[in-house]
Parts: structure tokens; C-alpha cells; sequence
């Protein structure tokens, strides 16, 4: 009973915050997200008990909107994109040299260590800069393989 009680005591404190309300379905996830980094199953079905909603109105939610994983990311998350603009500056080569240089299968997107996700996002917004990429919440411009492979390489020497 103690080890549950620790497992969810980050979700039982986010719905004591949300007043155990079901209609603050969507900020419950996303604080829980934050937690730890991606929707786990049990918590999620844990989350719909505690609510008095079926577990596939949570799933349902959880899988609608492409900012919930369902997954575990990585402590830094690399965002390509890959919209016309950057498609076209060949976002695609930015993308091989990630995870070729991270090891990653063509199946996985997070490391084992569990330092990066990488992403494919259809658009950053960032059209003038093409080919783009984002890491956590900072925006790289005119990026080529070489540039990403460095950022990398200061983000390990980081660690």
C-alpha cells in the first residue's frame, strides 16, 4: 500500500489541486505530463478512477492532442521540422544525422539513457529560419547535419 501511495503521490497532489474536478481533464494530463514526462498507463487509469470517468474518455483525450505522449521522453527533446519550407532545405538529412549520431534504431526515438527524444513536428513556425529544430524551448535556425551533431555534442559535454 506505502509504494502506491509514493507511485501516485505526485497525481494525487495534481487532483487535489484540480478539486478532483473531471471537467480540468486536460490540465490534470498536462500537469502530470510534466511530472513525469509522458502519461504512464496505470496512472492514467488511476487518474479515471479517481475522477468517476472510464478509462477511454482519458485514453480518448490523452491520444487526441499530439502534445501527450503516452511514452517516456527523453530530459531533452529535439523537435525537427519537417513543413514544406524545411522539407525543401532538407529537414530529412537533419533527421538521420540525429539519430545517427544518438544510435537510434529506426523504430525508437528515445535513447536508452534517456538524455533525448527526437520528434518530427510538422511545423515550428519558424519558415524564415528553415530548416529548424528545437531543443527543450530553444529555437536553432539554418540548421545542417553538422550544426545539429555539435549541438548535441554541447548538450552531453553539458551534462
Amino acid at each position: 500500500m506505502t509504494s502506491n501511495y509514493v507511485k501516485f503521490e505526485a497525481v494525487c497532489r495534481i487532483l487535489e489541486e484540480n478539486n478532483f474536478d473531471k471537467s480540468r481533464l486536460i490540465p490534470i494530463l498536462q500537469s502530470v505530463q510534466e511530472e513525469y514526462r509522458y502519461l504512464p498507463e496505470e496512472v492514467m487509469s488511476f487518474i479515471s478512477s479517481s475522477l468517476s470517468v472510464s478509462p477511454a474518455v482519458v485514453y480518448g483525450v490523452a491520444t487526441f492532442y499530439s502534445h501527450f505522449a503516452l511514452k517516456p521522453k527523453g530530459k531533452n527533446i529535439v523537435r525537427v521540422c519537417n513543413g514544406t519550407a524545411c522539407h525543401v532545405k532538407k529537414s530529412a538529412a537533419i533527421i538521420d544525422a540525429i539519430r545517427k549520431k544518438l544510435g537510434l534504431k529506426e523504430n525508437e526515438n528515445t535513447t536508452k539513457d534517456m538524455m533525448f527524444t527526437i520528434e518530427s513536428v510538422a511545423c515550428l513556425g519558424a519558415c524564415g529560419l528553415a530548416p529548424a529544430v528545437v531543443v527543450n524551448k530553444n529555437v536553432y535556425g539554418q540548421m545542417t547535419p553538422d550544426k545539429v551533431v555539435g549541438l548535441i555534442d554541447e548538450i552531453t559535454e553539458a551534462r
